[in-house]
């Protein structure tokens, strides 16, 4: 199975603040990948890293088996790495319709092809389609987070990084969005989630990765790791996860 992403002996952090420690990871093509952890085990700075956003080696990520550590995040877009972050970061004062053609036009700029189109995503997510004229800030937190997961796919990744995407979304909305995971997949794209829900994480990936303070404690297929494993990893003793 060809190789999207890896990363190798990972070390990232803010300052004199160290957050991530020889982080090894690996996501093969069309696969879900997920990582867990509790609040400041260093995942959305796992994604920083990933995407330029943080300074490090070129040699710590391999994007396409190339060293890209430390590439500008606008590289990283060009190359074909995508993220949906935390608080969807949408453009305010714009329609649905608007947010969503920068990341066209971005794509156009970079001559980047890809399969997702304006039609394509609204048979994806249809709420959009009917909102495209509405102020994002208008839109209900899941309708914010379908737009922002539709820039992300309309810049043509090869590669998806999804951080907390469920984050303060009804059960409801949340089955939504990721039952729309399956089709992004099957487009080629390759997907990161990162999330705290651990039984949505393992039901929605094929391998996870739990991490504790800034390392990989427990690595695998998801269907093979059990709750006793993962809740071990999780809080760095002896827990269950329920």
């Amino acid at each position: 199975m060809t190789e999207v992403l890896s990363t190798h002996g990972l070390v990232a952090g803010y300052g004199d603040f160290q957050a991530l420690y020889d982080v090894d990871v690996e996501v093969h093509e069309g696969e879900a990948v997920a990582l867990i952890g509790a609040n400041g085990a260093g995942k959305s700075t796992f994604l920083r890293a990933v995407m330029g956003l943080l300074p490090v080696a070129p040699d710590m990520v391999h994007f396409d088996g190339a060293p890209v550590g430390g590439t500008p995040t606008d590289r990283m877009v060009q190359k074909g790495v995508a993220i949906v972050p935390e608080g969807r970061r949408l453009f305010t004062g714009m329609s649905v319709s608007d947010n969503l053609r920068v990341a066209i036009d971005q794509s156009s700029r970079f001559e980047r092809k890809g399969c997702w189109t304006l039609s394509r995503l609204y048979q994806l997510f249809p709420i959009l389609e009917e909102k495209a004229r509405t102020p994002v800030e208008s839109l209900s937190g899941g309708q914010q987070q379908m737009v922002s997961i539709g820039r992300a796919l309309l810049c043509q990744p090869r590669l998806l990084l999804c951080d907390e995407i469920s984050l303060g979304l009804a059960p409801r909305v949340v089955r939504e969005i990721y039952a729309a995971l399956p089709e992004v997949r099957a487009q080629g794209t390759s997907v990161v989630l990162v999330e705290q829900d651990v039984g949505l994480a393992k039901s929605a990936s094929d391998r996870l990765y739990c991490m504790l303070e800034g390392r990989v404690t427990l690595s695998g297929r998801s269907e093979e790791i059990t709750r006793e494993q993962i809740g071990e990893a999780y809080f760095g003793g002896g827990h269950a996860v329920g």
